[in-house]
């Protein structure tokens, strides 16, 4: 294991580790979407060094563009609303929809995001993402690629962490010692 240059950080998976699990899951979804061409939906932050890396690795035609899940807030004792930005308005209809995330938790929101693309008229919609979170899921939603299972220990680097927190240009996952 590498060295952190933040020793409150232990790495948990390297570099090499995540790239060589991009390239298996890239050709098990180039086999998978063969003769198709994929519509790559980023979701912001947590995806974005994910997606950069995997659609390098696919073979055949991409588009990519992405979408940013923001909760608002609503009134005292309602449930927050769940409010989607993408890029620019997508044609959905007909579309093989590839959602590509860093980290399913709970897996709400990635079920309401699938349900929306759906309802909008996509031919299909799969999920990749890097991590499963799978002890903290809410709903039976099962992603159908990816990377590596993980615990509840929060993870940062390779594109995850929070907003107020650095870490997230790191090329291998870490944890809080």
């Amino acid at each position: 294991m590498t060295a952190s240059p933040n020793p409150a950080l232990r790495q948990v998976i390297s570099s090499d580790q995540i790239q060589k699990r991009i390239r298996e899951l890239g050709r098990q979804i180039s086999d998978d979407y063969r003769g198709q061409t994929i519509m790559a939906l980023g979701i912001l932050e947590n995806g974005f060094m994910f997606i950069a890396d995997l659609v390098r690795v696919l073979e055949g035609p991409v588009v990519c563009t992405f979408i940013k899940p923001r909760y608002k807030e609503s009134k005292q004792g309602e449930a927050p609303l769940l409010e989607i930005f993408f890029s620019h308005e997508l044609p959905i209809e007909g579309k093989h929809i590839l959602l590509v995330e860093g980290l399913v938790h709970s897996g709400v929101t990635t079920e309401y995001l699938m349900s929306d693309l759906r309802a909008r008229g996509a031919a299909s919609v799969k999920l990749a993402t890097l991590l499963d979170r799978q002890s903290a899921r809410r709903v039976p939603l099962q992603p159908d690629y990816f990377g590596f299972l993980v615990d509840d220990a929060f993870l940062c680097g390779y594109g995850l962490g929070s907003p107020e927190q650095t870490g997230r240009n790191l090329p291998y996952l870490a944890t809080t010692t």
